[in-house]
């Protein structure tokens, strides 16, 4: 089979592809042949050698496809099924840059059939992780007022959506012109650039701020959170696309009675029954098309250094995915 191998940490002209052997399923683990992987920032660390995956490797920790082959000890899944993956309590992995990919079966969701692959696999992290971001980390309705950085990004986007769907008025920061339209394409009630945001922030909420704050960026935006988040605000830190952020007293946070909050998908994704909810909850919302994204951005699994390249510079809009078989010929 087709897989991209990564044999030591480097930037994206590390991602080449090599002829592989199809994986075995093991105990616990399903073989899925892969219609699409998506791209996404945990790739990026992985490649680079930000995290203890050791090398070599096949990046790749969501994706969608047929599921090839069953192995022992896994029950409910069977041959043939449609199925979506994601990074779930104690059952994260990697390797869906491949024509075969082994998953645990307990990061299975089962794919509805009007649904395509390809969407699936474009969607399901992001739509968990905008499940987490709009409902258990702060009281979002009407009349709250959210700032979310990166707001053009496919996170971004897909959290925006999911927040307005709860009545909440959103702030979002984008980088270009561009950026800013695609962010009030999602449902931005107002775009503003990075630099000054917090003033910007404050001036829309009549000196107050912002009520919460979802910060995937980290580092070039977390100092400046603490200005924009209005007392008793809630701040969540779940990503660091721009560098860790610097540490904090937590002295800091008294004046305000500020809460910092870190974001990490999988400790919301702790039984199957959370799995499966909440995968459903994004069906549906793709379904009725309130969360249904714009197309990914795709490529080729042998153009996976490309898509890497435009995620890292930040030049990308939306999700970025790996179009590894036709929809229709995984199954």
């Amino acid at each position: 089979m087709r897989s991209i191998v990564v044999e030591q940490a480097g930037g994206p002209e590390v991602l080449v592809v090599r002829e592989a052997a199809r994986p075995v399923a093991e105990a616990g683990q399903v073989v899925v042949r892969v219609a699409a992987a998506g791209v996404n920032y945990a790739d990026v660390m992985m490649r680079s050698g930000r995290t203890a995956a050791p090398f070599p490797l096949t990046p790749g920790v969501e994706g969608a496809g047929v599921v090839d082959e069953v192995g022992p000890d896994v029950s409910g899944v069977a041959v043939g099924d449609r199925v979506a993956w994601s990074p779930v309590a104690g059952a994260g992995g990697w390797g869906s840059y491949a024509e075969y990919s082994r998953v645990a079966a307990a990061q299975l969701m089962p794919v509805p059939d009007d649904i395509p692959l390809h969407a699936a696999a474009a969607v399901i992290l992001q739509g968990l992780t905008a499940h987490y971001l709009a409902n258990e980390q702060y009281p979002v309705g009407p009349g709250t007022t959210v700032l979310v950085h990166a707001a053009a990004g496919g996170t971004g986007q897909t959290a925006v959506r999911w927040l307005k769907r709860l009545g909440a008025t959103v702030i979002g920061t984008v980088s270009t012109d561009e950026k800013a339209a695609l962010a009030r394409a999602a449902g931005v009630d107002h775009a503003i650039p990075y630099e000054g945001f917090a003033d910007a922030a404050r001036e829309l909420t009549d000196g107050q701020g912002v009520h919460y704050i979802v910060d995937g960026v980290g580092g070039s935006t977390f100092r400046a959170d603490l200005d924009a988040v209005r007392p008793r605000g809630h701040i969540c830190v779940f990503g660091q696309a721009g560098g860790v952020p610097d540490p904090i007293s937590p002295m800091q946070l008294i004046p305000k009675s500020i809460t910092v909050a870190g974001g990490y998908m999988t400790n919301f994704l702790r039984t199957r029954d959370e799995v499966l909810a909440k995968a459903d909850a994004v069906w549906a919302g793709v379904r009725e098309g309130w969360l249904a994204p714009d197309p990914a951005t795709v490529f080729p699994l042998d153009a996976a250094a490309d898509a890497h390249a435009r995620l890292e510079g930040r030049a990308s809009t939306g999700k970025l995915a790996l179009v590894v078989a036709a929809e229709g010929a995984a199954g």
